[in-house]
């Protein structure tokens, strides 16, 4: 396999969770599902539509999402928020991210924790 190859498949899994949080600190603001895959691309997240739809779904059932439609414009569209149980599990993800972050730069250093 190409080493391009390689990397496009490591660095699809390793953003596969960042996206996660990404979404969760962008929505901390309610934001429709078109907006936040423009606001999370120009942040340096890019993710496909096709991936994100499906991931604003999941974070609801599991209540980390909130959501409502506004049907005040033209075109109805549905608002995403981050709950009070998507701050929690956000802020204990912020704070892993940070670890690992951590330990990495404690390895590439050589630098035993």
């Amino acid at each position: 396999m190409p080493t391009d190859e390689i990397l496009r498949i490591h660095l699809q899994e390793l953003r596969r969770g960042t996206v996660v949080v990404a979404s969760l600190v962008a929505l901390r603001r309610p934001d429709y599902g078109y907006a936040l895959l423009q606001h999370l691309t120009d942040n340096g997240f890019p993710v496909d539509a096709n991936t994100l739809y499906p991931l604003l779904r999941r974070l609801e059932e599991q209540g980390l999402l909130t959501s409502e439609w506004n049907t005040e414009e033209k075109r109805p569209r549905k608002f995403y928020r981050t709950s009070d149980e998507g701050e929690t599990v956000l802020t204990r993800l912020l704070t892993d991210m940070a670890d690992v972050q951590t330990s990495m730069t404690a390895l590439i250093e050589g630098v035993d924790r």
